[in-house]
């Protein structure tokens, strides 16, 4: 049987870097996902928003959000944020983020998580019980070729200096796009003879991943 594996080649992995412009959002529909509608928004799938500026009594659980956007049309897309039962008015903003590609990657590796254990064993038990808790998503890791000037390289030092929470964009050749929020934890620079520097990055993951 003919493979369907992906290719690894032709994958690009960004940094956050800005804002774009905000778009208004007209309507809403709760539920989960929650659909929202912004007329001629101009987003794609993948594209990461933060959410503002909407109203009623439980608008908190989207305002300041920062998201991914699935499920595309022309005027309106979603959010996997769970808004079922909730009250929330539509009349806020919705802000795309803009990132700037990580030239020169040679290799990646991550989402390597795994939920927490919780042990519910009782006096009732004939064995070890366990549920399962959070998620953690764990670490990305990749290697750089380095580039003192490349914008994407500036800004993962900067990211690690501040210690500022960055979004990242990972995007295969089959059109899949995992998004994430990160840290930068770790960029190391390494060099010899007859060989280029590089860098080794370690990002640690806060919250949910998205795309996988």
């Amino acid at each position: 049987m003919t493979s369907t594996a992906i290719s690894a080649q032709g994958s690009v992995l960004s940094i956050g870097t800005g804002s774009g412009a905000a778009k208004t959002i007209s309507g809403i529909s709760l539920g989960n996902p929650t659909i929202i509608t912004a007329t001629a928004h101009g987003f794609a799938n993948g594209d990461v928003v933060t959410l503002a500026g909407l109203t009623g009594a439980d608008a908190a659980v989207l305002n300041g959000q920062t998201v991914s956007v699935r499920n595309v049309t022309t005027n309106t897309f979603a959010v996997y944020i769970d808004t079922t039962g909730k009250t929330i008015t539509a009349a806020g903003t919705a802000t795309s983020a803009t990132f700037t590609a990580i030239m020169n990657v040679r290799s990646f590796s991550g989402f390597d998580g795994s939920a927490s254990e919780i042990d519910v064993t009782n006096l009732a038990s004939v064995a070890k019980e366990f549920v399962l808790g959070l998620v953690d998503s764990g670490q990305f890791t990749f290697e750089i070729d380095y580039d003192s000037d490349s914008a994407g390289h500036v800004a993962l030092r900067s990211k690690q200096v501040s210690g500022v929470l960055s979004n990242f964009k990972m995007q295969l050749p089959d059109a899949t796009v995992i998004t994430f929020n990160a840290y930068v934890k770790k960029f190391s620079l390494a060099g010899g003879v007859d060989a280029v520097v590089r860098s080794s990055v370690d990002l640690r993951i806060s919250g949910a991943v998205t795309g996988l």
